[in-house]
């Protein structure tokens, strides 16, 4: 994980100045107990991709989902917008469960709407601008007389003004940042409540990433819109988001409000993730040990156990609780908590993590 840690000033305010508006608002989106299971090639299994997973993104907040590549966090945000059918549990939007009817999900993904990591790759390049924008409204709505005013509505919120400077250029006309803010004009023009944002920032240069992370907030301060957005980047979690989801191998390990999770983890996978950021406020660098176990053959016990430097270090010898690490599966953290949360059995003794 690469990134800067503290506050960016472009796109975050003092920490303690950075509550959900109207405080703790119902969930807009949930998972509940959510499990996504593929078949594996010849005799390798089934890999749980997700495996039972609560999640509620309120209404209003942005939710950061963050954890190595393969821990399941971009089939999470797909199974939230109903690209992946659930194996268990389900998907709710405003207290109801989701419908995989064809007319049902199409009506959910005008409310719901995804912004892709790669701009380049999501954007036809024989389309113009106008077009891009304008292809989700003809889906949903055909051509309309307002459509027109509807796309330049969009582009002018995504940043891009006057819009329609930008509406008869193709997309190597413009920079990494014009085409990702085409991207997220063609997710606003459908007036959605939720937007789930897949690396919104990996593949732009640095100098542009904080004006699109700047851009998200003044969405969501402006439009009332609520995010997911699934990172690896623990610095644009902190310089964006009201509370912090951590992934490991399927499941949420920890989860909190941005300045608990980022200043005080709990978890040791947090800890260890942290520990190779400057200023990232852990003692010592943490160095795990082999790759994330292969979802076909999760662990039992804590599935972190044959990483986790709290084990390796003795200390939970120490604290009588290495048979329970390596045997007892700590459980599922709960949604909907204001709590910090995490399943460790070390965590659950009142110790920080690595202490």
């Amino acid at each position: 994980m690469t990134a800067q840690t503290g506050p960016d000033p472009a796109t975050r305010d003092d920490a303690g100045d950075r509550a959900v508006p109207g405080g703790a608002a119902a969930p807009v989106l949930s998972a509940e107990g959510l499990e996504v299971r593929f078949k594996g090639r010849g005799d390798r299994g089934v890999a749980r991709a997700v495996d039972g997973v609560h999640l509620d993104v309120r209404a209003g907040e942005i939710i950061a989902l963050v954890g190595e590549s393969g821990c399941g966090k971009t089939t999470l945000a797909r199974t939230l917008l109903g690209l992946e059918r659930p194996t268990d549990g389900r998907v709710t939007f405003e207290g109801r469960p989701l419908s995989y009817t064809g007319k049902a999900l199409k009506a959910y993904r005008r409310r719901a709407q995804l912004v892709l990591q790669d701009p380049s790759g999501s954007l036809n390049p024989r389309h113009v601008v106008y077009d891009a924008v304008a292809e989700g409204l003809r889906i949903h709505y055909g051509v309309t007389a307002d459509e027109k005013a509807k796309v330049a509505d969009a582009l002018a919120r995504a940043g891009l003004r006057p819009p329609e400077r930008f509406f008869l250029r193709y997309p190597h006309e413009l920079s990494g940042g014009q085409r990702q803010r085409v991207v997220i004009a063609g997710a606003l023009v459908l007036d959605p409540e939720v937007i789930v944002a897949d690396e919104p920032v990996a593949s732009l240069d640095a100098s542009v990433r904080g004006e699109i992370l700047a851009l998200l907030l003044r969405l969501r301060d402006d439009l009332g819109l609520s995010a997911l957005v699934v990172t690896h980047d623990l610095g644009l979690a902190w310089n964006i988001a009201d509370r912090v989801a951590v992934m490991y191998l399927g499941r949420v390990v920890e989860s909190g409000t941005v300045e608990e999770v980022l200043t005080a983890p709990r978890h040791p996978y947090t800890q260890a993730l942290l520990s190779v950021l400057p200023e990232g406020g852990v003692a010592e660098r943490v160095v795990l040990t082999g790759e994330p176990p292969d979802p076909t053959r999760v662990p039992g016990g804590c599935r972190f156990h044959a990483r986790c430097q709290i084990l390796a270090s003795g200390e939970a010898d120490r604290a009588g609780i290495a048979d329970r690490c390596r045997g007892e599966d700590p459980g599922v953290l709960p949604a909907g908590s204001d709590s910090h949360l995490a399943a460790c059995h070390y965590a659950a003794l009142g110790e920080p993590a690595g202490t």
